[in-house]
């Protein structure tokens, strides 16, 4: 049963935030099931068709929106005192990066989208427009 797969993955990373969310978590993850997960089709629709300059401003939007929201989780996971949490969070060093390294690729992956966006030729290419 996928609550007991969620019990499991809490335990055994001691991640308190997926059993019970602070309000500021439960905010990104209703922009996740709203902004982002929607953007998903989209986006893969333009990347496989390919030519498509068009994605390149959701992209930008898409991905600096999900790496600010990762900063702020990352930093949750290696600052915040879990001393007080009802259920078991990262206590040592240790506990605190084998936790972050699983949120890791989702800061990672939008981070790389970013940076081809802003980088990559194709996508930075203006038509001009002609003159008559």
């Amino acid at each position: 049963q996928l609550t007991d797969l969620l019990q499991q993955y809490a335990t055994a990373f001691r991640d308190p935030m997926m059993l019970q969310p602070p309000e500021w978590f439960k905010a990104f993850i209703y922009c996740e099931a709203f902004l982002q997960l929607p953007f998903f089709p989209v986006a893969a629709y333009a990347f496989l068709k390919g030519g498509c300059r068009w994605i390149r401003t959701p992209a930008i939007i898409y991905s600096t929106h999900v790496a600010t929201t990762l900063f702020a989780i990352l930093a949750h996971i290696l600052f915040h005192d879990f001393s007080k949490s009802e259920h078991a969070g990262p206590q040592t060093l240790r506990e605190r990066l084998v936790l972050l390294s699983i949120y890791l690729p989702y800061l990672l992956i939008p981070l790389l989208l970013l940076f081809t966006m802003l980088c990559n030729p194709h996508y930075k290419h203006v038509e001009k427009r002609k003159r008559k």
